[in-house]
């Protein structure tokens, strides 16, 4: 049986674009300072800080008391975080062996992969998975994940005429890291 809902780490995974590579690098590195994360991710500073900013919201990373200047603070992952982290870095570790670099999802992108490869391979379908979703954003993910040779899309013959989406192997891969 297909899955009603979209899964809530995932969809939250998929918020921020540098989150994965973000939390990922943290739980590799047992936390790291603001200039560290900088040069390792190779990220803007205001793209790292609205990042940083995003995880400490949510509760997943956390400033490390006691450690570091107060202008080059030091990040730690906290428990709900290292949990998220262990699925981001399986996830990060799959893009890299895709070649996907880095951040080059969206919002919808890994819950997109997901949906198709658990049998939602029709717009309306993944619609529905994807609620919260606007349709724009859903077009917007799926014309991306074709791009980068993870969806490919078959316009079926009918009246009115509609789209099949499919994972190729490279999208599979990932899905497989997302599940």
């Amino acid at each position: 049986m297909w899955s009603t809902t979209p899964d809530p780490l995932l969809v939250q995974l998929g918020s921020h674009r540098w989150l994965v590579p973000l939390l990922a690098d943290l739980a590799g590195h047992k936390g790291a300072r603001f200039v560290e994360l900088v040069h390792r991710l190779e990220l803007p500073r205001d793209s790292l800080t609205r990042t940083l900013e995003a995880a400490v919201a949510i509760g997943w990373a956390a400033r490390n008391p006691g450690h570091g200047h107060p202008l080059r603070p030091e990040y730690i992952l906290t428990q709900a975080g290292a949990d998220a982290a262990a699925r981001a870095a399986t996830i990060a570790e799959a893009q890299q062996e895709i070649g996907l670099r880095p951040g080059a999802a969206t919002r919808w992108g890994l819950p997109l992969v997901v949906g198709i490869g658990a049998g939602h391979d029709r717009f309306n379908a993944l619609s529905r998975l994807l609620t919260p979703a606007t349709p724009r954003a859903l077009s917007q993910g799926l014309t991306a994940l074709g791009k980068h040779g993870l969806v490919t899309r078959e316009v079926l013959d009918m009246r009115p005429p509609a789209s099949r989406y499919e994972l190729t192997k490279s999208g599979a891969l990932l899905a497989a890291a997302c599940s």
